[in-house]
């Protein structure tokens, strides 16, 4: 990112200037790929979690398998339990903020429509999930590899991007309105927030000023 002078001839006045993006920046997103062995231990831990549940509370696990695997990674600011404990996180690219529950629930559509199939009566049940396991579990695991970003179809659809929490650590409270210009609640920013120094009412005036006021 740099600023560029923009000049006007035919009104001239006061230069503007303007922001020019970074290369990276006009891809996107300025975040590196996170590793992808990070992002393998995590989906590991957070399908472990599902089967536990569907285990451990029958019927109604299979529901609650499907609901953790679509809204995993906006339970802790942008992280499911398996990101939590690999260090990584999901970022929403057009606001640089934290992943939210709909985010999640975007990006892990794929995910859960194999597990839906899974939940189809036997033996249709097993054939659709082991279908749907090798056409759209492939399909993700090959764009996540092939892409630069390591984005894949979920993630492209939900504009996230899972990165390092290292490269994030430090964020701030935002409004991804003011970020975007969408109509959508505040969120949690993940851009440093410039400091202009201090404020007017806090500037210690100079004896010109004091001596200027007074009159």
């Amino acid at each position: 990112m740099r600023l560029a002078r923009v000049e006007n001839r035919a009104h001239p006045g006061p230069p503007r200037w303007r922001i020019i993006p970074g290369p990276r920046e006009e891809e996107g997103s300025p975040y590196p790929k996170a590793s992808l062995w990070l992002r393998t231990g995590a989906r590991i831990v957070d399908l472990s979690v599902a089967w536990g549940l569907w285990v451990l509370l029958g019927q109604v696990g299979l529901l609650a398998a499907l609901l953790f695997i679509l809204l995993a990674d906006g339970m802790i600011e942008g992280q499911s339990i398996g990101k939590r404990v690999f260090g990584i996180r999901v970022v929403h690219l057009p606001t640089r903020s934290i992943g939210r529950h709909r985010d999640s629930a975007i990006r892990n559509a794929p995910l859960a429509l194999i597990a839906l199939f899974g939940m189809l009566p036997p033996p249709l049940g097993i054939v659709a999930f082991l279908v749907s396991l090798v056409v759209l579990g492939g399909a993700e695991c090959w764009a996540t590899l092939k892409d630069p970003l390591g984005q894949r179809r979920g993630d492209h659809w939900a504009q996230t991007q899972v990165v390092d929490a290292k490269v994030v650590a430090g964020a701030s409270i935002a409004d991804r309105r003011a970020a975007a210009g969408a109509a959508v609640g505040g969120r949690v920013s993940l851009r440093a927030t410039p400091w202009h120094g201090p404020s007017a009412r806090h500037r210690r005036r100079s004896p010109r000023q004091v001596v200027a006021r007074g009159r």
